[in-house]
C-alpha cells in the first residue's frame, strides 16, 4: 500500500482484488508496461503463486487447462503490444469453450494514447469480439467495479473469457481502500446457477417419455456444471443411451453401461453414429449441436424430435427446430427432471444399455485389430491401447488437434466421470496440449497428467519445456512423430485427389530436444518396445517424453468420418 492507510495504487488494488476473488495462481510474463503490477505482486502478502511462462499464448493455455480441472477462474497476464496479440489464441479458445479465463494485459499510459507510443494498440477493439466481457480501465477509481464485473460475467450464465486492459498510469494512480472488496464465489464457476422453469421441466419430461427410442447427447455443459451424478441417475432410471461430444467426455464414465461414447465427425465411429441416426428423439444437454457433433447437421437427420437443455439461450434452436427447451444450468435442470420423474413413479426403460453395448462392441472390435498390429511406423491405435492399460483412473490426458484428438477421443477409455480428458475443440490451434497440461498439473498436482501432441504441435510449444523443468512438473509428453501436418494432408488425400502441397517437413529428434531441456526421454520405433517405454515414462518422478515414430494420418484409419467417406 502507498503512504496513508486508506489508499492503494492501482497495481496494488489489482493484486488485492484478484486475491479477494480466491485466485490462487497467475500465469504470465512481464513487459515494460507491467512493472508496477509485478512490483505489487512482489511486495504484497497475497497468497497467490505467479507462474512465469515463456510466452503469453501458453500462459493463456495454462490458465485454460487450470480452470478446466479446478473449477476456478484461470488468470493469465501479459504486457502491451506483442504480449496482447500473443495472448489472443488462448483467450478466444477459452471463450468459445465456455471456460472462465481472465486475461490481464497491461497497456501504455492513458495520457500517451494517440501519440504513437511504443506498443500502443486498441486493446478494447482487439479483445471485444473474442470475449464475453471486455474493458480497458480508463481510471484507477473504476478498477474495482470493472474487476468485479469481469468475474461475475465469466463465471455465470453462458460462461466465457474476459479481458482487462491495465494502463501504466492507472497502475500508479490511487484507489480508495473501501472500494477494494470482492465476492469470492465469482472466482469459481458456475457461480450464479439459473434454475429451470418447473413448467418447462414437466414439458420436457413428457416429451422424453413419449419417445420410442430417445438418445441423449451431452456437450461440455454437463461437466462444467458438475452434473455428472444427476445425468447418471437419469440415464439409469430410464435406461437411456448417452452419447457425448469430445468436450462432453466425462459426463458419464465411458465404462458405464449406458455410455455410447463419442459421436460426431471427429472421434465418432459408424457404430456410435448409428445410435443417433436411429433415434426418434434427441435430447441435447449443454451442447451447441455444432458441425462436428452433428456431422454437419446430418446426424440426427431431419425430422427427428429435438429437446435441448443449455445455459445459453442462443444455443437453443440455433441449428435444430426444438420441441421443448430448458434454459438453465445443466446440473439444476437434470436434478429437477430427476425429482419430477421420481414423483411420477414412471418405470419406463428404453434399452439404452443394450444399445450402448452393441455400439461399443463394434467400435472395440475394429480398434483392437489395429491396436495389436506390429506394423511400422507404429499405428496410433497401439499408443492409445497402451495408455488404456498403463494410466491410472485419475489420469488427466490433454490432447492436441491432429493425430491425438480423434484417436484419444475415440479410443481412450475414461473409467470415471468428470474432467479426465480434454482438447481445444473450439478453434483447434496447434500447440495447446503442452500449456493445457501444465495448467492441469498445477491445478491437480496429485494426478498423473499426460500431454499428447503431434510433431507439428511440438514445434509450436517446445519452449515451454523450460517451464516444465523449472517447476519440476511430472508430466509425461507423448509425441506422434510423422513429419507432416497430418490433418491437412489427410484432407488433401480425401478431398483433393491426393494433390499434396506444402504439408511435409523434416522429422525432428524430439527425444533429443527434450533431453536438452533436461527431460528424461525415449525414442520408440519398434512396436514391441512402445509399452515398456511408456511404462517407464509414466513411472518416472519427473518430466518425461516418449517420441513415437508413428504412422501419418493420411495413411491411417483415423476416426474422422469425412476421410472414411
Amino acid at each position: 500500500m502507498t503512504q496513508g492507510s486508506n489508499i492503494s495504487t492501482g497495481a496494488e488494488a489489482m493484486v488485492r482484488l484478484l486475491a479477494a476473488h480466491d485466485v490462487r495462481h497467475i500465469f504470465g510474463l512481464c513487459g515494460d508496461t507491467s512493472l508496477p503490477f509485478y512490483d505489487a505482486l512482489a511486495r504484497l502478502d497475497h497468497g497467490m503463486t505467479h507462474i512465469l511462462t515463456r510466452d503469453e499464448r501458453h500462459a493463456a493455455y495454462m490458465a485454460d487447462g487450470y480452470a478446466r480441472v479446478t473449477g476456478r477462474v484461470g488468470v493469465c497476464e501479459g504486457p502491451s503490444g506483442g504480449g496482447a496479440t500473443y495472448i489472443l489464441p488462448g483467450v478466444v479458445e477459452a471463450n468459445e469453450s465456455s471456460i472462465p479465463v481472465l486475461a490481464i494485459t497491461t497497456d501504455v499510459s492513458t495520457t500517451s494514447a494517440g501519440r504513437f507510443p511504443l506498443t500502443e494498440l486498441d486493446q478494447d477493439a482487439l479483445f471485444r469480439p473474442l470475449t464475453k466481457w471486455n474493458g480497458v480501465i480508463p481510471q484507477a477509481g473504476l478498477m474495482p467495479r470493472m474487476v468485479r464485473a469481469a468475474f461475475r460475467a465469466m463465471s455465470s450464465g453462458a460462461m466465457g473469457a474476459a479481458h482487462l486492459g491495465l494502463p501504466f498510469d492507472v497502475q500508479k494512480a490511487p484507489v480508495p481502500e473501501e472500494d477494494i472488496w470482492a465476492d469470492p464465489r465469482f472466482g469459481h464457476f458456475p457461480s450464479l446457477r439459473a434454475a429451470p422453469d418447473p413448467a418447462d421441466v414437466e414439458s420436457l419430461l413428457e416429451a422424453l417419455l413419449s419417445a420410442k427410442n430417445p438418445v441423449v447427447v451431452c456437450g461440455g455443459g454437463v461437466v462444467l456444471s458438475g452434473g455428472e451424478a444427476e445425468l447418471q441417475k437419469l440415464a439409469e432410471t430410464l435406461d437411456l443411451a448417452v452419447c457425448t461430444t469430445i468436450s462432453g467426455q466425462g459426463s458419464l464414465a465411458e465404462i458405464h453401461p449406458n455410455c455410447v461414447t463419442v459421436v460426431g465427425s471427429n472421434g465418432g465411429r459408424s457404430s456410435t453414429r448409428e445410435v443417433v441416426d436411429a433415434a426418434d428423439l434427441v435430447l441435447f444437454i449443454g451442447c451447441r449441436a455444432g458441425s462436428v457433433t452433428t456431422e454437419r447437421w446430418r446426424s440426427p437427420p431431419p425430422g427427428v424430435r429435438i429437446l435441448h437443455i443449455d445455459a445459453d439461450p442462443m444455443a437453443i434452436g440455433a441449428n435444430y427446430k426444438t420441441e421443448v427447451a430448458i434454459c438453465a444450468d445443466a446440473r439444476l435442470a437434470l436434478a429437477a427432471l430427476n425429482r419430477v420423474l421420481e414423483d411420477s413413479g414412471e418405470t419406463r426403460a428404453f434399452g439404452g444399455a443394450e444399445t450402448a453395448a452393441k455400439a461399443k462392441a463394434a467400435k472395440c472390435e475394429a480398434f483392437l485389430t489395429l491396436a495389436e498390429s506390429g506394423d511400422k511406423p507404429i499405428r496410433p491405435e497401439r499408443v492409445v491401447a497402451a495408455c488404456n492399460r498403463l494410466l491410472p483412473d485419475d489420469a488427466v490426458v490433454v490432447a492436441d488437434p491432429g493425430t491425438p484428438c480423434p484417436y484419444f477421443s475415440a479410443y481412450y477409455e475414461l473409467r470415471r466421470p468428470g474432467r479426465q480428458f480434454f482438447s481445444n475443440r473450439a478453434h483447434g490451434a496447434l500447440g495447446y496440449s503442452m500449456g493445457g497440461a501444465i495448467g492441469a498439473q498445477i491445478g491437480r498436482p496429485d494426478a498423473k497428467v499426460v500431454s499428447v501432441m503431434g510433431d507439428g504441435s511440438f514445434g509450436f510449444s517446445v519452449g515451454e519445456f523450460e517451464t516444465v523443468m523449472r517447476l519440476g512438473l511430472p508430466i509425461t509428453f507423448v509425441v506422434f512423430s510423422n513429419g507432416v501436418y497430418g490433418w491437412i494432408k489427410a484432407g488433401q488425400k480425401s478431398g483433393f485427389e491426393e494433390r499434396y502441397f506444402s504439408v511435409d517437413f523434416t522429422r525432428t529428434d524430439h527425444a533429443a530436444v527434450a533431453a536438452a531441456y533436461g527431460l528424461k526421454s525415449w525414442r520408440v520405433e519398434e512396436p514391441g518396445e512402445l509399452e515398456s517405454a511408456l511404462k517407464a515414462a509414466i513411472a518416472t518422478d519427473g518430466p518425461t517424453l516418449v517420441d513415437v515414430i508413428a504412422q501419418p494420418l493420411q495413411d491411417a484409419a483415423a476416426p474422422v468420418s469425412e476421410w472414411v467417406a
